[in-house]
């Protein structure tokens, strides 16, 4: 065991006796290094060397080192905060949990640590946002479920906190987003089961009042036109329960206007598609086929027949962390701004 390894160890040790919290003199005690170099150090200043740097992460590690909020607060005005406005009602097939893991994965390199607020569109989308602005509990602010005109965005515009969206707008403001192209993926789905002979096609859809409906409805219907495929009309989309879902597919493949392929946005929406087609008496590859997004490799566990896209929700959590750190570093916010392209799964 090496020298600064026995020492940490040691000083951990005491620590935990003593119920002391750790600080930055204590790491610098530790190194031999002055308080400023650690503290810069933990910042990744370009002046400290990677070999320092890299020694100081180690001590921080072992002693369990955090530092005090309060007191970066007084000293720099910062918070280190940066807050994920995330729905209850998110998608329940990994999009939380991946795009936390991303965010975090980015996050831990850094002096930001992720607060989770969160909150229900049954309600007002808008109380977390506010809530966030008027107490200044964070430095920047990641959202998702964007709308064409989404009150979130203009207000945080308006007030000057750095942000990113998970997702596009469509009202002309210029912001910071990382998002999925949603147009290709449904006008590539069509394809797809053009290719299988597939003739009537039904289309889950998200919510019409988020921005990626369009986006998903323009790529569904330039499919149908290029490929000539007739549409079957649904009044249901993938944010209804899942039983509803279910239900709703059953009775759409029991009926005389039964379509010979469906596009799912979602892969909890895609395995109540397949119940429901089940519960019809049918079985994907014969009459019908069944295109859908997933964010982990799960569909084709439970039906191989599933045709599969990959939408990387921890990719997307990993360039929201950057992007918002870059906004709050002061780049342009349209030099922050990706488009994610959806991968067919063999």
């Amino acid at each position: 065991m090496d020298d600064d390894l026995k020492q940490s160890k040691k000083a951990t040790e005491s620590s935990a006796l003593g119920k002391e919290r750790p600080t930055l003199k204590t790491i610098a005690f530790m190194t031999g290094l002055g308080i400023t170099t650690v503290s810069r150090a933990l910042k990744d200043a370009p002046d400290i060397g990677a070999d320092t740097k890299e020694r100081v992460r180690m001590v921080a590690r072992q002693l369990g080192y955090q530092p005090n909020r309060a007191g970066v607060r007084l000293r720099t005005g910062k918070t280190n905060v940066i807050a994920l406005v995330l729905s209850i009602d998110e998608e329940i097939m990994g999009f939380s949990s991946q795009i936390m893991f991303g965010i975090s994965e980015v996050l831990s390199s850094t002096p930001y640590h992720i607060v989770v607020t969160p909150h229900s569109h049954s309600k007002d989308p808008m109380q977390a946002v506010r809530y966030i602005l008027d107490t200044g509990s964070a430095d920047g602010i990641i959202i998702s479920r964007t709308e064409p005109n989404d009150a979130r965005v203009n207000l945080l515009l308006e007030r000057g906190l750095p942000f990113a969206t998970h997702g596009r707008t469509a009202h002309g403001a210029i912001h910071p987003y990382y998002d999925f192209d949603n147009e290709k993926f449904a006008s590539e789905a069509v394809g797809k089961l053009a290719a299988r002979g597939r003739k009537r096609i039904a289309l889950f859809a998200p919510p019409s009042k988020l921005t990626y409906f369009t986006h998903t409805r323009d790529g569904f219907r330039a499919g149908l036109r290029t490929h000539g495929l007739q549409e079957v009309p649904i009044d249901i989309d993938i944010d209804a329960p899942l039983e509803k879902i279910r239900a709703a597919t059953e009775a759409l493949m029991r009926s005389s206007d039964a379509p010979d392929g469906i596009i799912c946005s979602a892969s909890s929406a895609a395995i109540a598609v397949n119940a429901g087609i089940e519960a019809a008496g049918q079985h994907l590859g014969d009459k019908v086929d069944l295109v859908s997004k997933e964010s982990m490799p799960i569909l084709n566990w439970i039906r191989p027949e599933i045709i599969t896209a990959r939408e990387d929700f921890r990719m997307a959590g990993r360039e929201l962390a950057k992007t918002v750190i870059a906004s709050i570093d002061g780049v342009e916010p349209h030099l922050l701004q990706g488009i994610s392209k959806p991968v067919w799964e063999d």
